[in-house]
């Protein structure tokens, strides 16, 4: 059997170490071209670990281009790999190996079709998201399913911990799954279809906060878009800030303050514990991490403490 990987996340690293150290047919992995990858969240350099296992690295621009597709085809596949990719790949690119295309979703498909569904979940207060290995179809996340694995969202959860747990569940499913396709098997079952509407793509601008909302889903909305991903901002006196961590209060009564006020520091013995309490449309947050953008430096905990920001109030702009 011939494979071909395609990814750049990094949430398929650890599959297709895996892969490769247990000696797995793979002739070629296909990833973004190093000008594409820089402008992809989560994106990892592949080329030391094929330079390790000495298996070539083949870049592209868009998988579904003419030379992309000519490219797949001079490999003579019989099965595609797509893990931790962006583009959906169309019916030429799935037509270039003889067995089909595998693909994982993180989610339990299918629920959360679509874009970003980890950054979604935790935006929408799921407590459980999880992982789907499926065959790849025309259709948007609507192949038949392989296999399924669960995946808890703890209220200590970001959308980093949750990738890391579904890199986890990418690994153990690939490596479950390879040895019955080596023997011949198709394993899969079509996917029940619950009418559902596909995720929207999410921008760097979608990522304002909007401070009347309750402390809960500001918290929800900010660990979903911290590191990789380009983070939640805000603004404070005609600068702009991302908001990398923070800590969610117990349900406290603001009384009336107006949201987005700074009530003040948070101090602590603990330097990471430190912060600014801000007041929510309901309860309040602790500002852990900032950064002033564009490419500002960071203002960790125990320094933004310091900040005499008390009665200063975040906006939704300059």
């Amino acid at each position: 059997m011939r494979i071909a990987w395609i990814g750049f996340h990094e949430e398929g690293a650890a599959a297709l170490e895996a892969l490769l150290d247990s000696g797995a047919p793979i002739v070629a992995v296909i990833t973004l071209t190093e000008d594409k990858r820089a402008r992809c969240s989560g994106a990892l350099d592949f080329e030391p670990l094929c330079s390790r296992h000495k298996v070539p690295l083949l870049l592209v621009d868009d998988i579904n281009a003419t030379e992309s597709v000519a490219l797949l085809r001079k490999l003579e596949l019989d099965l595609l790999l797509v893990i931790g990719w962006s583009q959906i790949l169309g019916s030429q690119a799935l037509g270039c190996a003889k067995l089909g295309a595998i693909g994982a979703h993180a989610s339990l498909l299918p629920h959360n079709r679509g874009r970003a569904p980890v950054n979604w979940a935790i935006i929408h207060g799921d407590t459980q998201t999880g992982n789907t290995l499926m065959w790849l179809s025309p259709e948007v996340d609507k192949g038949e399913i392989i296999d399924q694995r669960a995946i808890p969202i703890l209220p200590y959860d970001t959308c980093q911990t949750i990738y890391d747990k579904v890199a986890i569940t990418n690994r153990e499913m690939l490596c479950e799954v390879l040895p019955r396709l080596l023997r011949g098997e198709r394993p899969g079952h079509a996917q029940p279809d619950d009418g559902g509407r596909l995720l929207p793509r999410r921008q760097p601008s979608d990522g304002q906060i909007e401070w009347a909302q309750p402390a809960k889903q500001v918290y929800d909305f900010i660990r979903a878009q911290t590191f990789p991903y380009p983070g939640a901002f805000s603004w404070l006196q005609g600068k702009c800030w991302t908001v990398w961590a923070a800590a969610l209060l117990a349900d406290i009564e603001t009384g009336p303050v107006r949201p987005g006020t700074v009530v003040g520091p948070l101090i602590s013995p603990f330097a990471e514990a430190s912060g600014q309490l801000v007041s929510c449309g309901q309860g309040m947050l602790a500002l852990l991490k900032l950064q002033a953008r564009p490419d500002g430096a960071m203002l960790e905990s125990y320094r933004l403490a310091e900040m005499e920001w008390a009665g200063r109030v975040w906006t939704n702009g300059g």
